[in-house]
Order: C-alpha cells, then structure tokens, then sequence
C-alpha cells in the first residue's frame, strides 16, 4: 500500500509541476508520466481521466496553502494586518524570481479551465475560498482597528482580487510596476479605514 501511494504521489506532483509550467492543455499524461517515473497501467490505477487528475492536483493546492505558503510566511509576523502585506509580498517576491514567468497556479487554472471543466471549477473556486478565508481570519484578529462596520468578509475578497488582478497585470506587462501600483493603492485604503472612527 506505501508503494502505491507513493507512486500515486509522483503522479500527482508531477502533474502539478507540468500544469503550472505549460498549462492544463499542454501538459501531456505522457511527460507527465516521464517525470513521475511511472506507466500509464500506474495512472489509470489511480485516476480514470486527466481531469480526475486534475482534481487531486488541486487538492493537493488546497493541502499546501497553509504548511508550504503561509506559515514560511508567516512564521516571524505576528501582527494579523503585516501578514497580509506579507502574503502580497511573497507573491511580488515570486514575480520577479521567475522573471514574470509564473503566476498563481490557481489563477492559471481559472482562466483555462474554468468554463468547460464543472468539476475542476468547483475545486478552484475551493482554492480561492481558502485564501480568501485565510485574510479574512487576518481581518479579524485585527479586531478594533479596523471600522466595526467594515465588512470583513468583502474586504478579504478585495485582498484576493488585488492580488490576482497585480500579479495578472505584471506578467503581462514584464514588470512589478503593476502589481507595487495596486498594493500600494489597498494599503492606502486600509490605512484611511484604519484612521475612519469607527462607525458600528
């Protein structure tokens, strides 16, 4: 049995690395496969389709977010508004690391998949849904500093949207000046709110 899982690991690692470098669409079951170091009688084992393959790869997405993303990113900030700034700053880090090559692999999917593969759409929604609920747990451990009539909820929607939206806009643009611009402009927001008295 830990054979097998550990084969049905390969795969699915494999996936994920070959989806996020040439998409859904252009990542064959053959690379795939190449790269797992397994054969296609492993595959069928373990996943009917690509697309079921497809899910598991974005279950494992919603598997990392907190062990592999934010607590390396979280683990020397305390304070619940400076986490999300670091959040944002790791994505901005990521841009100019891979030369605006790479974005949010969840975004990436999005856009691809999102209209024709009902299944995979519900899992990336799922992906969104994570992250959005991880600002908005930021949002409210920040407690009094932020209006009591704030909707905290629609705010940590906000957060996500600028994110993607920047990071969307500096790849294409080859440059962090989109994505700096949009930051810059969300903490000035939050910081006019933070000064608003609170108005609850």
């Amino acid at each position: 049995m830990a054979e097998s899982n550990t084969t049905r690991d390969r795969i699915v690692n494999a996936a994920r690395e070959l989806f996020y470098e040439h998409g859904f669409a252009g990542a064959s079951l053959a690379d795939i496969l190449k790269k797992a170091e397994a054969n296609s009688g492993s595959l069928y084992h373990f996943f009917k389709s690509k697309e079921e393959l497809l899910i598991a790869v974005l279950e494992l997405y919603k598997d990392m977010m907190q062990p592999v993303l934010l607590e390396p990113l979280w683990k020397d900030v305390t304070d619940p508004i400076e986490r999300v700034w670091a959040l944002l700053g790791g994505y901005r880090q990521f841009l100019i690391m891979t030369d605006y090559t790479y974005g949010c692999p969840i975004g990436n999917l999005a856009l691809e998949v999102g209209n024709h593969l009902p299944s995979a759409r519900q899992k990336i929604f799922e992906n969104f849904e994570n992250w959005r609920l991880a600002v908005r747990r930021c949002l409210e451990d920040a407690g009094a500093r932020l209006p009591g009539d704030v909707d905290r909820d629609k705010l940590a929607t906000f957060v996500l949207t600028t994110m993607e939206g920047g990071v969307m806009q500096a790849r294409t643009a080859k440059s962090i000046e989109p994505f700096d611009s949009s930051v810059e402009m969300l903490k000035d927001y939050f910081a006019r709110l933070m000064k608003a008295p609170d108005r609850a």
